[in-house]
């Protein structure tokens, strides 16, 4: 799960690093601003991989076979639709998100052609959520590992043949990104028949279609959905701040961010495989399991955030030279350094309790411990924001602890109340 993972903010390192060495900072800053709206879009969809991994674990650790294959048929159905929706409504959204931004005119022009390319790419993307999150609920990480790596390493070869070889501006970034989702929706597609085939089962329309089914997926989704809206826009309001103190300053904080996201992609990598551990056991009604996930899961990912300490604290100058060669964007970058070096030990935290959480399926405590972190980010930027950009990213590490610490104490609450992994599937309300 690290290794699919950490394609992802590598492709985003890419991206970046191909915008980074063009003539003008407005590429990059155009790019940060096509991926932040996408994030949105997308990644606010990303309940599609969430929820169904959590409730595929649980059918797989209870051997039903019915569910698991429903559980994905009632995913891939969920996806297209918004992916419809998405197309529907891409000009009324990408002019809100400009809006709500404010870029630089400069920016703001590239960033539109780049939007009205890779919208298209939503019902690929979209419908990998669902098959991913399925292949890690059946402890699949080899499948999930595949179609990850690649739509990531496809998207990183056409990025460079397109931009580098051929001459292309953001057009050539958002094509690659087109043409890569879709091989692996292809791909993707063709291991989960593989995956299939030994089923005693059929694709059963009454249980496909079931009402209790959907209202069940819909539910714990729609939890999700809350809960990924409120920490997407925790980063485009980081990002929104940024493109406010000037397109320098905005191009410097997306090379960071780069950063912060390959150590929250790889850290993930132990929150998936704790979401399918807990899913697992908690379909078996297996404690000591449960307990034991956590546990380990825990202990390994503070190891890996005290390396990307070290990694930063040693390397990131040499890494931020690697993104551009713009003078004055590395300077404000590394000016900026010393909050990204602290960021893992803060981070590890909300994420390894994500992947608890979305195994046991308790998407409602995900979202309320989301919103109060919300809440006191934007508290602590009101107060800190005549630090300018050091406030901007002392918030946005209090934000990380906040996280960490109310979903901890959330656990602990729910634990000594009811039984965290008390195996009754939790009402999401």
């Amino acid at each position: 799960m690290i290794l699919s993972n950490i394609s992802v903010p590598l492709l985003g390192a890419v991206d970046t690093a191909v915008m980074g060495h063009l003539e003008t900072p407005h590429y990059l800053g155009a790019v940060a601003i096509g991926a932040l709206i996408f994030n949105f879009l997308f990644m606010g969809l990303f309940f599609l991989r969430m929820g169904t991994t959590g409730l595929a674990a649980q059918a797989y650790g209870a051997h039903d076979e019915n569910r698991m294959r429903a559980v994905l048929a009632q995913a891939a159905l969920l996806a297209f639709a918004l992916a419809g929706l998405l197309l529907l409504l891409q000009r009324p959204l990408g002019q809100l998100a400009l809006w709500l931004i404010a870029p630089d005119p400069a920016v703001a022009a590239q960033s539109k052609v780049y939007y009205a390319i890779r919208i298209w790419s939503a019902p690929a993307a979209l419908v990998n959520y669902a098959l991913i999150g399925w292949f890690i609920g059946l402890q699949d990480a080899r499948s999930a590992l595949w179609v990850m790596l690649a739509i990531n390493l496809v998207n990183i070869a056409l990025d460079l043949f397109l931009v580098v070889g051929l001459g292309m501006r953001v057009e050539g970034v958002a094509l690659a990104t087109i043409f890569a989702e879709y091989g692996g929706l292809a791909l993707a597609w063709t291991l989960a028949a593989r995956k299939l085939r030994p089923f005693a089962t059929s694709w059963d329309s009454s249980v496909i279609l079931n009402a209790s089914g959907f209202k069940r997926l819909l539910r714990l989704n729609g939890n999700i959905f809350l809960r990924s809206m409120a920490l997407m826009f925790a980063f485009g309001f980081f990002t929104a701040q940024s493109a406010r103190f000037g397109p320098v300053i905005l191009a410097a904080n997306a090379v960071l961010m780069n950063f912060q996201h390959i150590m929250a992609y790889a850290l993930d990598g132990f929150a998936h495989a704790a979401e399918a551990l807990v899913g697992k056991a908690i379909g078996q009604k297996d404690d000591a399991g449960f307990r034991t996930a956590v546990r380990v899961a825990l202990q390994w990912s503070l190891w890996v955030a005290g390396g990307f300490c070290a990694l930063y604290l040693l390397g990131g100058r040499m890494l931020i030279r690697m993104l551009t060669d713009l003078p004055e964007v590395r300077e404000i970058a590394f000016a900026f350094l010393p909050w990204l070096i602290v960021t893992p030990l803060v981070s590890v935290w909300s994420f390894i309790y994500d992947g608890v959480y979305v195994g046991a399926t308790r998407a409602r405590e995900m979202r309320d411990t989301m919103l109060l972190s919300l809440i006191v980010y934007l508290i602590a930027w009101y107060l800190l924001r005549a630090l300018g950009n050091h406030g901007l990213w002392l918030a946005f590490l209090i934000f990380m602890a906040a996280r960490g610490l109310s979903m901890y104490g959330w656990y602990r609450h729910i634990d000594k109340r009811e039984g965290f992994g008390n195996f009754r599937v939790p009402e999401q309300t």
